[in-house]
């Protein structure tokens, strides 16, 4: 039986037909608070679209560090890069940060959508591109910026006019910028003591916006 399909962004433009024939290979699954959806190197069986909910994906360094890669919600994709190749591995793990629903296309049917749906081609183009944009920032993040600039960075990207958005734990802060804890819990501290941020129960308030402009293009 088809799976109507919920209004989120990656579909909103696509054409009648296009929509028809993705609910009708499409399975709907639900996916609880903490449930490895993926594990990176597995075969690729499938690609997913989030209606609801939040996602994790991540890399383990040889060292054991968990290297999170993006932080996904409602509306975006992941695994459509290895679902082109026949022989494609998961190229990385994702976790549910919360209960999950998602719309799963097994990769064959991914495949036909592809080849004859000109615009669901193009509206994955775009989201080839918007992922571009994203990794090239974390590896110049990596690369260039220290703990502090890269976390300058980080709260100008993810906090809105009252502080910081979303429960971001001291970890998840560190896993996000490829560090550990005591760097970040160092670096907040930092900021504070210069007057560029204040804590206001549980969040992070952005006093200095230009002074963390300032510091996140010094590095």
């Amino acid at each position: 039986m088809p799976h109507p399909l919920n209004p989120i962004p990656f579909f909103a433009d696509l054409n009648p037909s296009t929509r028809e024939a993705i609910e009708r290979v499409a399975v709907r699954r639900n996916y609880p608070l903490g449930s490895e959806i993926l594990l990176e190197g597995d075969p690729c069986t499938a690609a997913l679209f989030i209606e609801q909910g939040e996602a994790r994906v991540y890399r383990i360094s040889p060292e054991g560090r968990e290297q999170v890669l993006a932080r996904l919600s409602t509306g975006q994709s992941f695994n459509t890069v290895p679902a082109l190749n026949p022989n494609g591995l998961n190229q990385a793990s994702v976790r549910a940060m919360s209960a999950l629903q998602v719309l799963v296309i097994p990769v064959e049917a991914f495949r036909t959508l592809l080849q004859t749906h000109a615009d669901f081609s193009y509206r994955l183009l775009q989201d080839f591109g918007e992922r571009l944009i994203h990794l090239t920032g974390l590896v110049e993040d990596l690369a260039l910026r220290s703990v502090k600039g890269r976390l300058a960075r980080f709260l100008l990207t993810n906090a809105d006019h009252n502080g910081l958005q979303g429960n971001w734990t001291q970890d998840e802060m560190a896993e996000n910028l490829g560090t550990v804890r005591d760097m970040i819990g160092r670096a907040l501290k930092s900021l504070h003591e210069d007057g560029l941020i204040r804590r206001d129960r549980q969040r992070i308030v952005l006093v200095d916006r230009e002074g963390l402009e300032r510091l996140m293009n010094l590095d």
